[in-house]
């Protein structure tokens, strides 16, 4: 790239764009003022040598910007010779199942060589959350719906397993108790009944409109489960909610506190919603979903029932959700400050961030941001976190904005929107036509 263009006036405001943003990312996670000091967090953050890295990293990023499609030339003949005989080999017949099953085994092995808190973290954080984001994926992934309440569902699951299995969890509770096995499909047909009652009369509303009606819902099942003290205890939570438990022809296990049991039953829970859901994505449902996804007027028009599909997306999602709900509230207490709007927020996230459409994307990124949130939780102060989240997907969205593991279509969108051919907007309709 020739100096006149690198130092051009549009380059010139991007730098200083980015170094701004370096100048109060420094700031906000410094050290923290007080009133009778109100600037020496200011002092302390930004005259001091702390700030160094926060600009370094302001102007690297400026440089990869300006350089960018250079680099990525670069990088791709470096890795050319790499990336050929593995794209050869995943576009053989078997190359697909032979990359999931390597998958499988590492995911199989890795707790076994992580530390307890680390196990603790996959099954609480990644495991819990991968499965939130394949349902969820389902209905921003596959039928375009975006969704901001999804959490909601899973709530209704984890209430539903403390009032079904325990009378003392709850000042509301069954007169009868179950093992939270049998609670399973309960939570699921609840969570599914609920999603198709906010979705019947809301899926005439498109793009932010039905964003902020599952908003909302989210928000009133929150404040429910926050302060009606007499059905769900408020914020004191649930307490004494018994673990999984299997007694059947005198072979008798618990799933105690020990997080390895539980992970391996979320792995082949996870397995077998990803074997599921590819089925039902090449089936004629996962078509009617796509057309709904890329223009639902056409599809329509085409004798699509864009009702019936949207609701059948929602309920499908949201059974998920409530099955996730029973693994979370049979593992450790909750309280309603579980179900906030900001783990709604981070499911969405996931699925952006792993790719939209894609299964094994959403887990993958689950993995990733779960991962970092566990690698900063001794480093960074929990309010500090989501400064960390929201540079990384920046950085993802302006360099791979079709996610970690795009889905071919997602991949394909994105490419002809690349060469001003239609739309990326997975949200919404894609008008077709290309430049003049």
């Amino acid at each position: 790239m020739r100096p006149a263009v690198l130092f051009s006036p549009a380059r010139l405001r991007q730098l200083g764009v980015l170094l701004l943003v370096g100048v109060l990312a420094a700031v906000v996670t410094g050290p923290a003022g007080g009133s009778d000091k109100p600037l020496k967090a200011f002092q302390d953050s930004v005259l001091d040598a702390r700030i160094l890295p926060y600009l370094g990293l302001a102007a690297a990023l400026w440089i990869v910007l300006a350089l960018g499609v250079e680099l990525r030339g670069a990088a791709g003949r470096l890795t050319a010779g790499i990336r050929g005989p593995v794209s050869a080999a995943y576009a053989t017949r078997g190359g697909p199942i032979a990359l999931n099953l390597a998958l499988l085994a590492v995911a199989i092995i890795a707790p076994l060589v992580v530390s307890t808190a680390a196990q603790q973290s996959m099954v609480n954080d990644i495991g819990i959350y991968a499965l939130l984001a394949l349902g969820l994926n389902v209905v921003v992934g596959y039928a375009g719906l975006l969704d901001l309440g999804y959490i909601a569902f899973f709530a209704i699951g984890a209430y539903a397993t403390a009032y079904f299995t325990s009378q003392t969890a709850m000042p509301w509770h069954a007169p009868f108790v179950l093992n939270p096995f049998f609670v399973f499909p309960i939570a699921l047909v609840l969570a599914a009944l609920a999603g198709v009652v906010l979705g019947a009369p809301t899926l005439r509303l498109r793009g932010d409109y039905l964003a902020i009606v599952t908003l909302g819902f989210g928000e009133i099942i929150h404040l429910i489960a926050n302060n009606a003290d007499n059905i769900t205890n408020g914020a004191r939570g649930a307490f004494g909610v018994p673990h999984l438990s299997i007694n059947l022809l005198g072979l008798g296990y618990e799933w105690g506190i020990d997080p390895l049991p539980y992970y391996y039953l979320l792995l082949a829970i996870i397995v077998g919603v990803m074997i599921a859901f590819g089925r039902l994505e090449r089936s004629r449902i996962g078509r009617a979903w796509a057309a709904i996804r890329e223009d639902e007027i056409a599809a329509e028009a085409t004798g699509v029932a864009t009702l019936r599909m949207k609701l059948l997306a929602f309920a499908i999602g949201a059974s998920v959700s409530g099955f996730a709900g029973v693994l979370f509230a049979s593992k450790q207490f909750f309280n309603p400050q579980s179900f906030s709007l900001q783990a709604s927020f981070f499911v969405v996230a996931v699925v952006i961030f792993g790719g939209m459409g894609s299964r094994l994307g959403v887990v993958v990124g689950a993995v990733v941001l779960q991962g970092i949130a566990f690698y900063l939780r001794d480093k960074v102060p929990p309010a500090d976190r989501y400064i960390y989240f929201g540079a990384v997907i920046v950085i993802m969205m302006i360099f791979r904005p079709q996610g970690l593991v795009p889905s071919r279509r997602r991949r394909r969108e994105i490419q002809l929107a690349e060469a001003g051919i239609g739309a990326a907007d997975s949200l919404g309709a894609a008008p077709t036509g290309g430049k003049p």
